[in-house]
């Protein structure tokens, strides 16, 4: 039986992401008061692609390694934890 070439693929594509870090895990991880909070792991890796020092600084997390290869997979878990960050934010501005 012979596989697709892309079945052969996904091992290494798992592999590379998964040595790359998750940007979403790691700023809830570091979560502050004052720290984005809302879509944090889409956010730090758009800064870290741009090159934006000050944006970096805000987060207290450290980027992946390839921001690039981590944001699709950053998009998808803040969505999923977007019900979780949401309240957390809304209630750091409310009770400030």
């Amino acid at each position: 039986m012979k596989f697709p070439r892309s079945v052969s693929i996904v091992p290494v594509v798992v592999l590379l992401l998964s040595s790359t870090g998750c940007a979403t895990y790691r700023t809830i991880l570091k979560a502050e008061q004052g720290s984005p909070k809302v879509f944090s792991g889409t956010r730090l890796d758009v800064s870290a692609i741009r090159g934006d020092e000050v944006a970096l600084r805000k987060f207290k997390a450290d980027p992946p390694r390839y921001p690039l290869v981590d944001l699709p997979l950053s998009i998808g878990f803040d969505i999923v934890v977007l019900p979780l960050t949401v309240p957390i934010a809304t209630g750091e501005l409310l009770f400030k």
